[in-house]
C-alpha cells in the first residue's frame, strides 16, 4: 500500500516533489507557466503597439510555487506607463491618464479570473503534475 502524503499549499508540494525526483519541480514551473500563459495571451493583443517590443515584453515568468506575469524591463522599460499611464519626458511633458488598476495586466488577469478559466487551467496544470508523480489525486 502507498504512503499518504497530504499538500496543503503549493510550496509544501514542490518540496514534496522535490523530494520524489529533483526534475519535477521544474514540470510544476512549467505547469504554473501554462496558467500564466492565459494571462499573457489576453494582455498582449491589447498593448498599443509601434515597434512590438512593449507587446512582446509580456511573458510568463513563473517559479516553483508562483504563477507570475512580467512586462517590460530592458527590452521595453516604457511599458510601465503604457500600462498604468502618469507623465513622462521633458519636464514631464507627455501625460498619460494614469489608471491605479493598470489597463493590460490586471485587467486581463481579473477578466479570466471572474470567468474561471485562470483558476480552472491552474488546477489542470497542477493535477497533471501531481499525476506525473505517480500522486493518486482527489
Amino acid at each position: 500500500m502507498a504512503d499518504l502524503i497530504r499538500v496543503e499549499g503549493l510550496a509544501e508540494f514542490a518540496r514534496k516533489l522535490k523530494r520524489l525526483d529533483a526534475q519535477l519541480p521544474k514540470a510544476l514551473r512549467l505547469a504554473l507557466n501554462q496558467a500564466a500563459d492565459v494571462i499573457v495571451e489576453t494582455a498582449q493583443p491589447q498593448v498599443p503597439t509601434r515597434s512590438g517590443r512593449a507587446r512582446a515584453s509580456i511573458r510568463s515568468r513563473s517559479t516553483r510555487t508562483l504563477a507570475r506575469v512580467s512586462a517590460g524591463g530592458d527590452q521595453a522599460p516604457y511599458y510601465a506607463w503604457l500600462d498604468f499611464g502618469g507623465r513622462v519626458g521633458p519636464d514631464r511633458s507627455i501625460e498619460r491618464p494614469f489608471f491605479k488598476e493598470g489597463r493590460y495586466l490586471y485587467g486581463a488577469y481579473f477578466a479570466k479570473k471572474r470567468s474561471g478559466e485562470f483558476p480552472t487551467i491552474l488546477r489542470k496544470s497542477l493535477l497533471q503534475v501531481a499525476r506525473a508523480a505517480g500522486f493518486e489525486v482527489d
